[in-house]
């Protein structure tokens, strides 16, 4: 498939390549989980990840991340060799997800302040402290992170991952334990982040709504390859859908998600 390059349409004057994936492939044995992706996404800009369970998305990113490493392929993250570069890439990223917890027996403080220390933040305290203000966790300060409630849990998540103020956020899910209110209220703080940084966010997640909201583009996977691409509105468009999940709906029942 032709190389994707994904550029930004957001208030930045920046249009650098922050992400760049060329012929990608993972293999276990003899299962292929990604085959042969590419794309680029440039600075500022948000990218969905879609696709049914198993389609290849938490293996994308977790190749992104340099956790795990490509059979196949080039990935540059931030101009450099994931693979080459990890230490230093792995202080400029990182990732939100309800479904990786953080450790229960320390309080919400000591958990920043470990992460914090993890990935080389100055000031912490200062950082810890407008974190807690602007994600209202002040008062969970003292608590343990296995005491707090779903709710509690992923606006603390989310402060560990803007803890060293990251140019690439990786999101799983960000909001699937949330009821309505509190994930509205997450997506525009992400969303007022990321206008005030120009960082760059990769979304993986399974509500369709979210996605039309925050992601500029999407990439459609099945069975470990891009099946398609483009803007929201451009594949409601393509389908004839009302919707983005109209258009999931339609590729997974077609067996191609």
């Amino acid at each position: 498939m032709n190389n994707l390059i994904f550029k930004s349409k957001k208030n930045t004057t920046s249009e650098e390549t922050v992400i760049f994936v060329k012929n990608v492939s993972k293999n276990y044995g003899d299962i292929e989980a990604v085959k042969n992706i590419s794309f680029s996404v440039k600075q500022s800009r948000t990218l969905g990840l879609l696709g049914s369970n198993g389609a290849g998305k938490t293996t994308v990113i977790m190749m992104l991340m340099g956790i795990l490493k490509s059979s196949l392929g080039e990935i540059n993250i931030l101009n450099k060799d994931i693979y080459k570069f990890r230490n230093s890439i792995s202080k400029e990223i990182n990732f939100a997800s309800p479904f990786v917890e953080l450790p229960h027996k320390l309080t919400v403080l000591q958990n920043l302040t470990v992460f914090g220390h993890l990935y080389g933040v100055k000031n912490l305290s200062i950082k810890i402290e407008k974190l807690s203000v602007d994600l209202d966790i002040k008062d969970l300060l003292k608590r343990k992170v296995g005491k707090l409630s779903a709710g509690q849990k992923t606006r603390v998540s989310i402060a560990k991952s803007l803890i060293n103020d990251p140019k690439i956020l990786f999101l799983d899910e960000p909001t699937a334990s949330l009821d309505p209110d509190h994930a509205d209220w997450i997506r525009s703080y992400l969303e007022q982040y990321q206008n005030k940084t120009s960082s760059t966010f990769i979304l993986a997640s399974h509500n369709m709504p979210e996605v039309e909201r925050m992601c500029d583009d999407v990439i459609m996977m099945g069975k470990g390859k891009i099946i398609d691409y483009g803007t929201p509105k451009d594949l409601i468009k393509r389908y004839s859908r009302k919707d983005l999940e109209g258009v999931f709906l339609q590729l997974a029942r077609n067996d191609k998600v």
